[in-house]
């Protein structure tokens, strides 16, 4: 710095003497005797302005050639520093060789120290040999280190280079300043105060962002929970009324059948009694006993008696029917219209013209619609329990059943082999799951049943996979129809922070057709919620490992729900009955059953079922160890087939059991049996006529297996392999399965299943209301993360202070290194967490474009408040001169960057990996920043993103000083290798850093999934 400084000394005195060699501001004899004259002064003092001003655009391109990092403004840095057009009192006081110092400074004559022979303060010798020399004005005008005797001291202000006034009270003097500042108010400012003390402002917004957090800590559960409350009295009041439409409705079809059968009983009595009558008036009588519709309000009338005729006065005392008596034939009409019985809580009042499902607008107008539909669905299921043969024909001919997209998926010879070891996890699996029946693959541990699974909905990845799977009969891909496929994982991936409700709603308006009305999708939901029992939990929270929520049945049950609820043709489901008590698995399938109803093909894996809840399953598919099949086909036939082979079940053994007991190994089949449990797959090939595998017809003449495992028949002999032919084997072998894996991810497939759901901006809607609810949860942690700022902020403001030497840099790294570490650490809960989700929903075929820029949108709140959060501390205990927006602009832009960085360490590495490099990146890449010593440093500090915040924030205070630290300043920046023109060039590249780390980051996001 010693160096820079001297460096624009030498250059400004060139400036002031390369064509005035006449301008000295020391005695050096008499040469110039009429420098006194009063009348001369004012002519050379122009003459030498003429000459600078001539000499202006002649030596600006040296100027900024030489000093253009630390100079912006040519003119207006020089008219700072000696005020030049303004007043010209610099270069009179310099003719007259008194003092010629830059404004903010304050250098008086110096006195001639006899002791030290020296001109004090100034410490310069005279000229030997001149008696007659006298001391002058300063000698030398460096940086603040160097020459700080010059600089106007703190606390004062000098409007002169002569003149030193103490500042006075209520205003405040920084080093080298020219004129006092009035202090703001609330602030204390005693007399020769270098700074003011700003700490109520800081103080103010503490409290300020504290009562928001605070408000935010306390009442943001409580805003979701009151309008929770609303609306579940909404829809309290829906159901209650849709279950008073539906016993009256169900009491005027009672009284109606009685008084149906009333009306026959008596009709058939009147005809015996007079049919040994023959009259006209038989005809009469029969319109009197048949008037009306049957069932309809004049029917329960008594007949009138067929000799009488109406008489003029009866006629004229008969009244129009009543409003009863109108609902009455209004549901005669029509037995499944809703008029008259929309009934409001709390009054009678019969409200008509009810707006039909696609028309409803209001929450209430919806659920009554959705709840009058399931009502009206119950009363259907209780009347089909005991239909005769003419009720059921009805029904058919009738009754309007809804029918879903059918898939039907066939298999032939399906073969997935593990690459780079040759195992088979599936061996010549071939059968069929068909619409309309729920299928149940069972086995032991280890029989491939979840890869069977993964096989069908195309979710295997790093096998080798023959065999034909045919969609409809035809040769497609699975992932045309991911759309109205619905895969239930074995693990309870579901959303902690969100209520069973909003898991729920949240799935099926993303994955529900986008032309679907609001009031059917809600019907959709509140069906699945009553299917599966959880209406007693709907606004409960699932709950997560550190907070408790549902039971784990019901979270079970709402893992399942989750793709229910978007309507699927195809269910598959991977123990979802693990860990339910017997009624849960029952009310599960039911709800299944249900499904299933509607042509849904549901195939499900099952351990240990119970005999009832086996029962319910329409198809068995039994895998043995090896992924080989030991019976696919229906329940009712399985024990049969075993029977065939000379294994029976014994009493009180559920089937299920003793068959899986006997593929283990555990039971023995009984002496009678033609087959051990080893040659049960070979046995089914042969039933079926399937082709046998060379390697094992040696087994199909029922010779015993002597201890060899079928899935292990074809592995590679690995003894004769070298120890390096083996690392290259395992090598290739995990290439090749990165890459299976990522081409996996970037499958593209034509949508075949005529759904369209909501597009990338719907999404994007709908995945921004579920982020702002989770944080909304979450603000507790939130509020401790802006805590672990104010403090940060306190600490670093008081220890730190930004020091005008080094125009605050040693504060400013800490500053950078503190909101890089703790934003970057805070930023790893956005994706971190959710990656099990993420898998899952975007495999389901949601857009991940819409989920990722949700994350960010919302932590762009974040973004914009914990800046202002900081720097309520560092900036109001420091009160350093940038301005306060300045500062505020880095600080987002800074946490814009480390924010972008976050995701990509979050996305791409584990939770543990990722939190160790946010700690060690800020504090390394600043260390390496501030280097600037060697080219290959200089050339990876360039890539640092911490080296342009640091250069932001030194660059926005240096250039609030002017006049006598002119020269500090540039010696300060060329030290640094700072540029004043590159402020906005450093938030340009803070800016793009955060851009790019976010594509980076959905790249991973999208590219390096579960594997």
């Amino acid at each position: 710095m010693r160096n820079a400084s001297l460096l624009v000394v030498v250059f400004v005195l060139f400036v002031l003497s390369s064509f005035t060699p006449f301008i000295w501001c020391q005695d050096i004899g008499d040469d110039y005797n009429e420098s006194d004259n009063p009348e001369v002064v004012p002519l050379f003092t122009q003459l030498i302005y003429n000459r600078i001003s001539n000499l202006t655009s002649i030596l600006s391109p040296e100027i900024v050639k030489h000093l253009d990092f630390c100079i912006k403004d040519l003119d207006a840095d020089w008219n700072g520093a000696f005020n030049f057009s303004a007043d010209l009192g610099f270069l009179a006081n310099c003719v007259r060789k008194t003092n010629a110092c830059p404004l903010g400074a304050h250098c008086p004559l110096a006195k001639f120290n006899k002791t030290t022979a020296a001109c004090d303060p100034y410490n310069y010798q005279l000229p030997p040999g001149k008696p007659n020399h006298t001391c002058g004005g300063a000698d030398i005008w460096a940086d603040v280190l160097s020459s700080n005797e010059v600089f106007c001291s703190a606390g004062s202000y000098c409007p002169t280079t002569t003149q030193k006034i103490p500042c006075s009270s209520g205003h405040y003097c920084r080093m080298g300043s020219t004129t006092e500042k009035r202090c703001f108010k609330l602030t204390t400012c005693e007399s020769n105060t270098a700074n003011q003390n700003i700490h109520a402002y800081g103080i103010m917004l503490i409290a300020a962002l504290s009562t928001l957090l605070l408000i935010i800590y306390n009442c943001s559960d409580q805003v979701l929970t009151t309008r929770e409350r609303r609306q579940a009295k909404s829809r309290e009041a829906a159901a209650r009324s849709a279950r008073e439409t539906a016993q009256a409705r169900e009491r005027w079809k009672a009284a109606k059948d009685t008084a149906k059968k009333h009306a026959i009983g008596l009709q058939t009595q009147l005809s015996r009694t007079f049919s040994r009558k023959k009259s006209v008036r038989k005809p009469e009588q029969m319109k009197v006993l048949g008037q009306g519709k049957p069932g309809s309000g004049d029917a329960l009338l008594p007949p009138m008696p067929s000799n009488s005729s109406p008489s003029p006065s009866s006629a004229a005392k008969k009244k129009e029917p009543s409003d009863l008596t109108k609902m009455m034939r209004q549901l005669e009409e029509d037995p499944d219209s809703n008029e008259g019985f929309h009934m409001e809580i709390g009054d009678k009042n019969i409200k008509k013209n009810m707006p039909k499902g696609r028309q409803m607008h209001t929450r209430s107008q919806i659920f009554k619609y959705a709840y009058g539909q399931i009502e009206k669905e119950k009363a259907q299921q209780q009347q089909n329990k005991n239909l005769t043969f003419s009720g059921v024909i009805s029904m058919a001919t009738e009754t309007e059943i809804r029918t879903r997209p059918i898939i039907e998926v066939a298999f032939k010879d399906l073969t997935l082999t593990l690459k780079g070891k040759n195992k088979h996890l599936l061996r010549c699996v071939t059968g069929k799951i068909m619409p309309g029946r729920v299928s149940a693959v069972m086995g032991p541990s280890g029989a491939g049943k979840t890869t069977f699974l993964s096989a069908l909905a195309g979710k295997v990845s790093g096998c080798a996979m023959s065999g034909l799977i045919l969609i409809n009969g035809k040769i497609e891909s699975i992932h045309s129809y991911k759309k109205i496929i619905g895969f239930v994982p074995q693990d309870d991936i579901v959303h902690g922070n969100l209520t069973v409700e909003e898991n729920l709603w949240f799935s099926a308006r993303c994955r529900l057709s986008a032309d679907l009305p609001k009031a059917d999708k809600v019907l959709v939901v509140e069906r699945v919620i009553e299917s599966l029992g959880l209406q007693a939990v709907r606004d409960s929270l699932v709950g997560t490992v550190e907070k408790r929520g549902i039971s784990g049945g019901q979270r079970k049950r709402v893992n399942v729900g989750l793709e229910m609820v978007m309507e699927p043709s195809l269910l598959i489901l991977d123990e979802p009955t693990s860990g339910l008590d017997s009624s849960s698995s029952l009310l599960l399938l039911r709800a299944l059953r249900r499904e299933a109803l509607e042509g849904v093909n549901i195939c499900m894996v099952v351990h240990q079922p119970s005999y009832a809840l086996y029962k319910m399953f329409d198809d068995l598919i039994l895998l043995a160890k090896g992924g080989l099949t030991v019976y696919h086909g229906p329940v009712k036939k399985v024990e049969e087939y075993f029977t065939s082979l000379g294994i029976t079940v014994p009493d009180r053994v559920n089937p299920p059991d003793h068959y899986i007991d006997i593929l283990e190994g555990i039971v023995k089949p009984s002496s009678s049996a033609s087959v051990n449990y080893k040659q049960l797959p070979i046995r089914w090939m042969l039933y079926n006529g399937y082709q046998i595998p060379p390697e094992m017809q040696q087994n199909a003449a029922g010779i015993d297996i002597k201890g060899t495992n079928e899935s292990n028949l074809d592995a590679v002999d690995s003894d004769g392999q070298s120890f390096a032919g083996g690392l290259w084997q395992d090598v290739k072998c995990n290439v090749e399965i990165k890459r299976d894996n990522i081409q996996h991810n970037f499958l593209i497939a034509s949508n075949l299943s005529k759904r369209k759901t909501p597009g990338v901006f719907k999404q994007y809607k709908y995945f921004l209301g579920r982020v702002g609810k989770q944080r909304l949860r979450e603000a507790r942690i939130q509020a401790v993360d802006y805590l672990i700022l104010l403090l940060a902020g306190a600490c670093l403001g008081t220890l730190a202070k930004v020091s005008d030497e080094t125009f605050g840099a040693l504060g400013y790294t800490y500053t950078v290194i503190a909101v890089s570490l703790l934003c970057k650490i805070a930023s790893l809960r956005s994706f971190s967490l959710d990656k099990l989700h993420y898998w899952r929903e975007s495999a389901s075929g949601m857009s991940s474009l819409a989920y990722f820029l949700s994350k960010d949108t919302i932590d762009h709140f974040n973004t914009l408040i914990k800046p202002v959060v900081y720097l309520s501390m560092f900036y109001f205990f420091n009160n350093p001169r940038s301005s306060f927006t300045d500062n505020y602009i880095i600080l987002v832009c800074l946490v814009y960057c480390v924010t972008g960085i976050a995701y990509a360490l979050a996305i791409f590495l584990e939770p543990g990996s990722a939190q160790l490099w946010s700690v060690l990146l800020p504090v390394v890449l600043t260390l390496i920043a501030t280097q600037h010593d060697g080219k290959i440093v200089k050339g990876v500090a360039t890539l640092c993103f911490t080296k342009y915040a640091l250069e932001a924030f030194v660059i926005a205070n240096a250039e609030r000083y002017s006049g006598v630290w002119l020269v500090t300043r540039c010696a300060s920046l060329m030290s640094s290798e700072y540029d004043l023109h590159d402020w906005s060039l450093c938030i340009f590249v803070l800016i793009t850093y955060g851009i790019v780390f976010r594509i980076i980051a959905f790249f991973c996001m999208v590219t390096f999934q579960k594997k």
